[in-house]
């Protein structure tokens, strides 16, 4: 029998995975997977458990009343799950916390297979985890690790690698004094790590227009991932990444990026140091590299990830160049501080 993977979509951030038969209801397969989604009459008269469909293919039927969903809101991607039945994977997003739906953040627990240190820049970790239970995610989503001996202090860090895979990859950077930096400067593989996700609403959606990635430093980490499921799938619109960082050192990965060039037809990237001192060809900011013909007439889907300042400086540029993109997804990461001895 057919089935298709849901994505539910919690306002708090967490996502979980539902396998939906095909012609069955979206609620009665979240149901099966112990998911209470909202619901009061589950006849298509209340609307209760109205939701958005933000990816994939559904039939609504007609078995439902206008004041429950109007023919606007249907039109708009609104859903009724307790009448919508997926004919594709998909994504919904829930507009209540997952602990009401009684599920939350799943817990897995994973084996260091390898920590790569590039320089004083950045560690590429990577984690086994059993194939039986390898995590689902959507691509650009992260994951809490559990910082061992830590008593309870975990880290965000953005997969690397492909939804579905037992072996799951992170770019993390290194913070002098870090409580995952100093971990990670003693671990070795077979040590065991806990976490807990999918987390965030940074993700790829559907590829619908010519995409511009824009990563600072290890904000590249959501990207990789993304073009990782890219390389897997059909040939689209082009795919342009620029990639910022301060020094030449931070500049990590350019080969993975390059085999993904080959990869992933129609993908280029540039590289960009804002270091003055640099002999980098393209140095500046990423808003000083990224292509006029993909700006023109706003015809590109913007996807962001870096340190708060870049984030900001982006969002303002756009603005002021009055470049409203056909959509525009972004995320913001701030490192870490080593904890401070309390006096």
């Amino acid at each position: 029998m057919a089935s298709y993977r849901i994505a539910l979509n919690f306002e708090d951030g967490v996502t979980r995975f539902v396998e939906c038969h095909a012609g069955e209801k979206l609620l009665d397969a979240a149901y099966r997977s112990q998911i209470n989604l909202p619901m009061d009459c589950s006849d298509g008269v209340c609307g209760t458990c109205k939701c958005r469909s933000e990816a994939g293919s559904y039939d609504l039927g007609d078995d439902y009343i206008e004041d429950a969903l109007s023919e606007d809101e249907a039109a708009d991607r609104l859903v009724l799950t307790c009448q919508m039945r997926p004919t594709s994977d998909g994504i919904v997003s829930v507009p209540t916390r997952s602990s009401a739906c009684k599920t939350g953040q799943q817990k897995l627990s994973a084996t260091v297979a390898e920590v790569i240190a590039h320089s004083d820049a950045a560690i590429v970790l990577e984690l086994d985890v059993n194939a039986a239970v390898a995590p689902q995610f959507l691509p650009g989503q992260y994951v809490n690790i559990d910082v061992p001996g830590s008593n309870g202090a975990t880290r965000s860090y953005s997969f690397t690698t492909a939804p579905g895979e037992s072996r799951l990859g992170f770019l993390i950077k290194r913070q002098p004094g870090g409580l995952m930096s100093n971990w990670l400067a003693r671990a070795r593989p077979g040590d065991q790590l806990t976490f807990t996700g999918p987390m965030g609403s940074f993700y790829l959606r559907e590829r619908q227009r010519p995409l511009l990635f824009l990563a600072g430093g290890t904000g590249l980490a959501p990207f990789l991932s993304m073009l990782e499921v890219l390389a897997q799938g059909e040939q689209g619109p082009p795919v342009h990444l620029v990639y910022g960082v301060t020094r030449d050192e931070d500049l990590v990965l350019v080969d993975v990026l390059e085999a993904y060039a080959e990869r992933v037809p129609g993908f280029s990237f540039t590289t960009v140091v804002a270091d003055r001192a640099s002999s980098h060809p393209c140095k500046g900011w990423v808003t000083q590299h990224m292509p006029e013909d993909l700006l023109a007439g706003g015809a590109v889907d913007i996807y962001l990830c870096g340190p708060p300042p870049m984030v900001d400086a982006v969002r303002a540029w756009l603005s002021q160049a009055g470049i409203t993109p056909g959509s525009f997804h972004y995320e913001k990461f701030t490192p870490n501080l080593p904890l401070k001895a309390s006096a």
